[in-house]
């Protein structure tokens, strides 16, 4: 059922871009082009790492196979948890950490590092992100699309359509 704009009636319209990313953290996490603009703006604070170790973790989990699981895990270690790690991310318990658990990986064995680094960013840099340039230009930009004539007329039309 749709209004006469040929927009869906119901409460619950799907959310998208800005106004989903703004919704929650993990709404961004989901969306290609909001990990995308989140990098971007991560990368201008100096914390990119956070939000690549989380992907890592993420993609992790779902590595099959106990030697691909062990270059994964290595992979991760060597660059997010090592003391020589190029981007290394700052958790908790991360001196107990040692090459010996790589040799028996599990799919959730970052998990208690990967919800830090979520919490981090969720009550850090998540609210900086909101109110940044990067997202503000981005939803700017978002809600002159849907107000170009464009749009306008291609929704008056599809109103007409499927209300007739």
């Amino acid at each position: 059922i749709n209004d006469s704009e040929g927009h869906p009636s119901s409460s619950h319209q799907t959310l998208k871009g800005t106004s989903k990313w703004a919704a929650s953290l993990e709404n961004l996490l989901e969306d290609p082009e909001g990990v995308k603009r989140f990098r971007e703006f991560l990368k201008k604070e100096f914390s990119e790492e956070n939000v690549l170790f989380w992907l890592a973790c993420e993609e992790f989990k779902k590595t099959q196979g106990k030697k691909q699981m062990q270059e994964k895990a290595k992979e991760i270690y060597m660059t997010f948890l090592s003391s020589k790690a190029s981007s290394q991310v700052n958790v908790e318990g991360q001196s107990r950490l040692n090459e010996t658990i790589l040799e028996t990986p599990h799919p959730l064995m970052f998990q208690k590092l990967q919800d830090q680094i979520f919490n981090l960013m969720k009550y850090d840099s998540y609210s900086r992100f909101l109110k940044s340039d990067i997202f503000l230009n981005h939803k700017k930009s978002e809600e002159q699309e849907e107000n170009s004539p464009e749009a306008q007329t291609a929704a008056k039309r599809a109103s007409r359509i499927y209300n007739t």
